[in-house]
């Protein structure tokens, strides 16, 4: 059981990633899902921009795996999971530069988001 509850936060750590990156796109069409959307972004700069720092999930998902005795793994979700796969050369600059990409990909997402917004109520 603690195996299957291990899968499903990891499922649903992926699931927050690709909320983060395409909810913005979502938004354009759908813009009540901002408000789901923007927290999370918001938390995602914290973790990206704050290095050490680690979302609760990932500790809950390490633990589980420990209670289903799997092998467990050290650091964070994006660096056992992604980064291997992604940008297996991750340093502290690179990991500042996708906060700031993803900034700066939310606030150009956003301003599109607002500009149909007031365009759809003229």
């Amino acid at each position: 059981m603690y195996g299957f509850l291990a899968d499903m936060v990891m499922l649903l750590h992926f699931g927050f990633i690709l909320l983060v990156i395409t909810g913005g796109l979502l938004a354009l069409y759908w813009h009540r899902i901002a408000f789901v959307h923007l927290p999370a972004v918001f938390w995602a700069l914290y973790i990206e921009l704050k290095p050490g720092t680690y979302c609760p999930l990932t500790p809950l998902e390490q633990t589980l795996r420990q209670r289903a005795g799997e092998p467990s793994f050290a650091g964070g979700f994006i660096d056992h999971y992604i980064a291997p796969i992604i940008y297996p050369n991750m340093t502290i600059e690179v990991q500042y530069l996708i906060g700031v990409i993803l900034l700066l990909y939310t606030v150009a997402i956003y301003c599109g988001v607002y500009w149909r917004y007031r365009s759809a109520r003229r």
